[in-house]
């Protein structure tokens, strides 16, 4: 045990990791998802037409789930340089509650669930979008642009608009 916590190696006697709920609630990054959910409910208040009330809240969930994901996936790469910034230190990985590869199957199992329930629900188009979403945050905002260019938070906020 370091005094920021657990390593990433200690367990409870049972051999149960030490991650909690509200460690996987913290890699959905719910701040972030918020506003992804209020976006997503102000288009959809918006639109010409009508939706069916259960389809509306299915699509909505669909879209947090997603946006849930991007963030779980998002801490799961970022875990290295989380560990050594003081904003980032405490976040569940890099302090040792979550273990990288439980944060990277959690990630990728909301994704699958995300798109996959959208598709059933809605279409397939729309999954489409949603899965292209999780893509371009995941992988081109995280993965590339963030650790390339100081533009990364404008050329990013492409995934949300």
């Amino acid at each position: 045990m370091t005094l920021l916590g657990p390593t990433n190696s200690e367990v409870r006697s049972n051999g149960v990791s030490l991650a909690e709920p509200r460690d996987f609630l913290a890699l959905l990054k719910p701040r972030v998802m918020s506003l992804v959910v209020l976006t997503a409910i102000t288009g959809l208040a918006l639109a010409p037409g009508s939706l069916h009330p259960t389809l509306a809240v299915i699509s909505i969930l669909s879209i947090a789930i997603g946006a849930g994901a991007s963030g779980a996936l998002n801490m799961w790469y970022d875990a290295d340089i989380d560990g050594v910034m003081t904003r980032t230190a405490k976040r569940p990985i890099p302090a040792g509650r979550v273990e990288p590869e439980t944060a990277l199957a959690f990630g990728l199992g909301l994704s699958l669930l995300a798109v996959s329930l959208l598709g059933l629900a809605s279409n397939w188009f729309a999954a489409g979008l949603l899965a292209f979403t999780i893509f371009f945050y995941a992988v081109v905002y995280t993965m590339w642009l963030k650790r390339s260019t100081p533009q990364n938070i404008v050329i990013g906020g492409a995934a949300g608009a």
